[in-house]
Formats: C-alpha cells, structure tokens, sequence
C-alpha cells in the first residue's frame, strides 16, 4: 500500500516508483473497456497509475503537489511516447479547478486533503464527472492508524462511506484491515475503503 509521507518526498516515490497500478484502476478500466477517454489522476506521484492510463489509450490531466514527481513522470519513456495526451499541473488537487471527465483517479490520496478539505472536494469531484463517469479511490476508516495524525486526514466509517456514494452506482466498496510497512518501512495499521463508482 502506498504512503504518502511529511517530507522525505524523493525517498517516498524511489519506493513506489515501481509499484504497477492500483486494483481500482484496473477495475475501473475493466468497466470502461474497450472504450478509453479522458482522466484525471489526483496525487499522481510519479505516475503508476497515470502510465496505465497512457498505456490504454486514455488522455489524462495528472496533478501532484510535488514539482519533483511531475518532473519525473514527464521523463519517463511512456509519458514522452504519450505526451500528446499527457497534460501535467503542479498543484494541490483540492484545490485545482477539475475539467469535465471520464475518470477520476486517485490512490490513496483523497483524504489527505484534510477534513475541513474533503466535502467540497468531493462535491467537485462528483459534478466533474460526465454521465457514465467513474470515481476510483480510496478512503480511510477510523481504525487506521493515520487517524490519529494532527491534522487528521478525512476520515471515515461505512456508513460515512455508503453516504458519499450515495446516487453512484457503486461497483467496488472493498472494505481491509492489515498491519504491514509502509513504502519507507514504517509500521502501520491500515483501514482501508477501495472504491469503484459510476455516475449514472
């Protein structure tokens, strides 16, 4: 699983650099096959999920806070054969302006906007999303041990869950608990929601 660290940013993405693309991507790729269209992947990183999207044919807006991981995405070999459908902003996504599209994406990044944060955001979400459109992310529950970070990242339960999603058709809501080491091999509790959702 991926983490998203306080510093050390050039530490964290050597160590998920590698990594191939998430379960929710994939799946939400699979609903979408064989059509491809345009994506936005928030929290891009150095792009494991974004160079999938590229790889299907897909355009994508890729945003990271993080001047570094874009500069390392436009580097790689995939995203310079792709360029044409690649567009890149150094930003924090919530608080970049979302274009009309297919997908968003976004792995392990939403709730680290914060509380205060989130509810607008994916209200943004939500309304960016063509008819058809799918959300693939995930969402933190109260037991992960992340929560009891200051500031916290947004948080939570099933039933919180269920609610946001609440008008989607929900086609993933995969609910996991393990303890294991963080990419930078810190040990940590997760509590996890992977989410695939459509917008009718």
């Amino acid at each position: 699983m991926a983490e998203k660290p306080d510093a050390g940013f050039s530490a964290y993405y050597a160590a998920t650099r590698t990594g191939g693309p998430r379960k929710t991507l994939l799946a939400a790729l699979a609903a979408f096959a064989p059509a491809t269209g345009f994506a936005v992947d928030l929290g891009c990183g150095t792009g494991r999920d974004t160079l999938e999207l590229l790889r299907r044919g897909w355009r994508v807006l890729a945003v990271d806070a993080e001047a570094s991981a874009i500069a390392e995405l436009t580097a790689r070999p995939e995203a310079m054969a792709a360029r044409e459908r690649l567009e890149t902003r150094v930003a924090r996504f919530e608080a970049v302006a979302l274009p009309d599209c297919d997908l968003v994406n976004s792995s392990f990044a939403l709730p680290l906007c914060g509380a205060e944060a989130f509810p607008a955001l994916w209200q943004r979400i939500r309304a960016a999303l063509d008819p058809g459109g799918r959300i693939a992310c995930q969402l933190f529950g109260p037991r992960d041990s992340w929560a009891a970070r200051s500031p916290s990242p947004a948080i939570h339960d099933r039933a919180a869950v269920q609610a946001l999603l609440a008008g989607l058709a929900v086609e993933m809501l995969d609910e996991e608990e393990v303890d294991s080491l963080t990419p930078r091999g810190q040990k940590k509790h997760w509590h996890i929601f992977h989410i695939v959702a459509r917008k009718p």
